[in-house]
C-alpha cells in the first residue's frame, strides 16, 4: 500500500512505537496515579517523561503545563469551553479552522450570542490581508483569536507570530492549533507570546491514536468545564486549578502516552529537519514521476520504448531530490520564519 493520508494521521509508525505500545501493553498497562506498586510506579514515571520530552521538544518552560487529553479535539473543548464567555466577547477564527475549533465555538455563539469574526485571507493567494487584519481589530477588539498553524485541507501555512503579536495589543488571548505542525515545525514556547498551543499525538508526533493535548504558554487560567477522577485528593469534590492534574480527569491513556513517549524520542533522535527533507524528497520524485508517466502514456506504444528513460530520470531524479528538497526546506523556513538568507532570499525577498 502506498499512503498518502498524513494529513489525517501519520502511518505507518516508527517501529520504536510498536515495539513500546507492546512492552507497555505486556508489562506496564495498568492505571497511573492510583496505586504504589511497581508498575504503577513505572507508568507515573513514563507520564512524567513524556511531559519532559514535549518539553524540551517545544522549549517550554514547565513541563507541568502540558495536559493530556485522549485527542486533540477533547483539549480544544476543554480549552474553549474553559474561557470565561459572554455577550459581549469577540472571537477571530481563520478561515482555515478545524470543526474541532469550530463547532465548538458554534455552540458558545449559541449559547452566549457572541461576535465571532474571520481573520481576512486572500482566497487565491492563502495570505494574510495583514492591514485589514489591523482594521479589524481597531474597529472590533479581540477578546479571543483562534490559529490553525497549518491546514490540514490547503496545507497553508498561518503566519502564528505576526497574528499573534497584533492581538497582544489588545490583550487577547490567543489559541493555536498544532495539531498539524506540532512534530513538523520548530517552537520555541520561550519566546512564543500565544497562551496555548493544541496538539494531536497520531499525526506529526508520529505517536497512536488516543493521545493529544495542549500546552498553557501563559499566566492566563481555564475554567475547569470536565471533571471527574484524578488518583489524589479523592474526598475533596473539587478539581482544583492545579496544573496538571486538574485538568486530566480520569484514567490515563499510559498506552497511548507510552506510544508518543517512545516517538518523542524517535523524533528526537533522528530531527525534525530530516523528516522534511524526506517529505519534500518523495514529493518531488512522485511529482517528477507522475509527470512524465502521463507524457509518455499520452504517447501511445512510445511509452513502453522509453522505460530504459524512464528509469534513469527516476534514479538521477532520487539522486538531486535530496539537495533540492535541502533547498526548499531552507526557502520554506525563510518565508515562515522571516529569516534572511543570501541563498534564498532571492526566492522569497521582491
Amino acid at each position: 500500500m502506498i499512503y498518502l493520508d498524513n494529513a489525517a494521521t501519520t502511518f505507518p509508525k516508527p517501529e520504536d512505537v510498536y515495539s513500546m505500545v507492546d512492552h507497555i501493553q505486556r508489562n506496564s498497562a495498568v492505571n497511573v496515579g492510583r496505586g504504589s506498586y511497581q508498575a504503577a510506579n513505572d507508568a507515573m514515571k513514563i507520564v512524567d517523561e513524556t511531559r519532559f520530552l514535549m518539553a524540551e521538544l517545544l522549549n517550554a518552560n514547565n513541563p507541568n503545563n502540558i495536559i493530556f487529553a485522549p485527542s486533540a479535539t477533547i483539549a480544544a473543548n476543554q480549552i474553549i469551553m474553559g474561557l470565561e464567555w459572554d455577550e459581549y466577547k469577540v472571537v477571530y477564527v481563520s478561515p482555515f479552522e478545524h470543526n474541532a475549533i469550530a463547532r465548538p465555538l458554534e455552540i458558545i455563539k449559541q449559547r452566549y450570542n457572541i461576535t465571532l469574526l474571520q481573520l481576512p485571507f486572500d482566497g487565491a493567494t492563502q495570505k494574510l490581508d495583514f492591514e485589514q487584519m489591523e482594521q479589524n481589530f481597531a474597529l472590533n477588539p479581540p477578546d479571543y483569536v483562534f490559529i490553525n498553524h497549518i491546514s490540514n485541507v490547503t496545507g497553508a501555512v498561518l503566519p502564528v507570530d505576526l497574528i499573534t503579536a497584533s492581538s497582544k495589543a489588545y490583550n487577547a488571548t490567543v489559541i493555536v492549533d498544532g495539531s498539524q505542525s506540532v512534530g513538523l515545525l520548530e517552537y520555541n514556547l520561550q519566546k512564543s507570546q500565544f497562551d496555548y498551543l493544541i496538539f494531536a499525538g497520531h499525526k506529526n508526533l508520529y505517536a497512536s491514536w488516543g493521545i493529544g493535548g495542549f500546552i498553557r504558554n501563559s499566566t492566563h487560567r481555564l475554567i475547569n468545564a470536565f471533571a471527574g477522577g484524578t488518583g489524589s485528593d479523592s474526598l475533596n469534590l473539587s478539581m482544583g486549578d492545579s496544573y496538571p492534574s486538574s485538568f486530566e480527569f480520569g484514567s490515563p491513556n499510559i498506552i497511548a502516552i507510552a506510544s508518543l513517549n517512545a516517538s518523542l524520542k524517535w523524533l528526537k533522535k533522528i530531527g525534525i529537519d530530516t523528516i522534511i527533507i524526506s517529505i519534500i524528497s518523495v514529493a518531488l520524485i512522485a511529482v517528477f514521476i507522475l509527470g512524465f508517466s502521463i507524457t509518455q502514456k499520452a504517447k501511445g506504444s512510445e511509452y513502453y520504448s522509453n522505460m530504459e528513460t524512464v528509469s534513469f530520470t527516476m534514479l538521477d531524479g532520487a539522486a538531486k531530490a535530496e539537495t533540492a528538497g535541502n533547498l526548499i526546506k531552507s526557502v520554506w523556513y525563510n518565508a515562515i520564519y522571516e529569516v534572511r538568507d543570501t541563498e534564498t532570499d532571492k526566492y522569497t525577498m521582491k
